[in-house]
């Protein structure tokens, strides 16, 4: 049990997504007061849906043309995300706190240069000496910064330039399972005093040619006409990618409040895992990470948010078991936060708790948006919110919020 100067809060939220531009967009949609409906675009990458980002002035957040020009797609929405939190926390340009602020990332493996990759590919389709040509092509197309794909810890770097956070950085891969980690390692740095504030996050460019034609050959992309997550599990399953760009602020209560922050919520727990769903794919692969929380008692109101997929056998064994936790009161509502904004990898479980983060500190969730399962007694307001995340072929974890009077 953690001392309370030693908790943790969230005192900084930074989230777009397709739904919209920062907290009060996000807000806006949770609550009810802004039509919740998916914004899906279902023709630009046909067969293939996907939740594509709302523009973004990103000269509010990236002021310098220069550093825009350097950076891909996937890491504007991380820095400009990035930003968002930091302003949200009151630290942005703080140089005092910046300088001690740590940074925990997640990435994928960067955006390749496809306009290359189609050049070598010409080249090799038309004879010759392939690996010659090949050589000939890439150090003169390519950037410096590229290896066919931007490196992966350039994000952090870039966070670092532009908003001159200089404490110590991580950077963590693997798909879901990096969201997980680099949550559960700021987490576990701050409650354990090692720092009194870290900014954690990661970001996801969706609307990629390559990203779709990786997920696509592992085949866990749906290709069907957009649907709920969990009707896509009677199809074969699949999930629709989204771009999301999420970072929070995570921070020592008694730091946070020497310096007046208001929070948004107390995180409790992060739990995480790797457990093999073989030889039975479809058994529920939550059930050890919820076992060392504790089952949920009943006696707050607590609801989750989960961050299901779609893909099959995975995302039936999740929604199974916490189908069981409501019928035995244990949870209130679940709620599959990716019908929204799209499955964003990397950044889907930090999206994850800051929707979390934001429904705590605010009305809660409407009716409306839950759906049919949750009640409206149910949803407004919440005590307590478990945000899980499965991911598409590896790892599982999930984070306890609750709320602060």
């Amino acid at each position: 049990m953690l001392d309370q100067a030693d908790e943790v809060w969230i005192t900084g939220v930074g989230l777009v997504s397709s739904l919209g531009d920062g907290s009060e967009a996000h807000t806006d949609i949770l609550t009810g007061r802004r039509d919740g409906m998916p914004a899906v675009d279902e023709t630009t990458f046909a067969p293939y849906p996907v939740h594509r980002l709302v523009p973004l002035d990103l000269s509010k957040q990236i002021p310098k043309n220069s550093d825009q020009r350097q950076m891909e797609g996937w890491q504007k929405l991380g820095v400009y995300a990035a930003g968002l939190a930091l302003d949200d926390a009151g630290i942005k340009g703080k140089a005092d706190l910046l300088d001690r602020t740590d940074l925990a990332v997640a990435a994928g493996s960067g955006e390749r240069d496809t306009a290359v990759d189609c050049k070598v590919l010409e080249t090799a389709s038309a004879g010759g000496d392939t690996p010659l040509r090949a050589n000939e092509i890439l150090p003169s197309a390519l950037r410096p910064t590229l290896f066919l794909a931007q490196l992966s810890n350039l994000l952090a770097g870039n966070i670092s330039i532009v908003h001159h956070v200089t404490g110590g950085s991580r950077t963590f891969m693997g798909e879901e399972t990096a969201g997980l980690a680099a949550i559960e390692s700021a987490f576990r740095r701050v409650a354990a005093g090692q720092c009194e504030i870290c900014l954690v996050g990661g970001a996801l460019n969706a609307e990629r040619a390559d990203l779709l034609l990786g997920y696509e050959l592992g085949h866990n992309l749906w290709h069907h006409p957009f649907q709920h997550i969990e009707e896509r599990t009677h199809r074969g399953g699949g999930f629709v990618p989204g771009s999301v760009g999420a970072f929070l602020v995570l921070e020592q209560r008694g730091h946070a409040q020497g310096r007046a922050a208001r929070p948004y919520a107390r995180l409790t727990a992060v739990e995480s895992d790797r457990g093999r769903r073989e030889p039975n794919p479809s058994a529920n692969p939550l059930a050890q990470v919820f076992a060392r929380v504790g089952s949920p008692t009943g006696q707050e109101a607590t609801s989750v948010f989960s961050g299901a997929s779609g893909v099959a056998p995975a995302t039936a064994g999740e929604l199974s078991f916490l189908q069981g936790l409501t019928r035995s009161g244990g949870i209130n509502c679940a709620w599959t936060y990716g019908d929204l904004i799209g499955h964003s990898v990397e950044a889907h479980f930090p999206a994850g708790i800051a929707l979390a983060a934001l429904a705590l500190r605010g009305e809660g969730l409407s009716a409306a948006l839950a759906g049919k399962k949750c009640n409206a007694d149910d949803v407004a307001p919440i005590d307590r919110i478990i945000v899980t995340t499965v991911g598409h072929y590896r790892g599982e974890g999930l984070a306890v919020l609750e709320r602060i009077s």
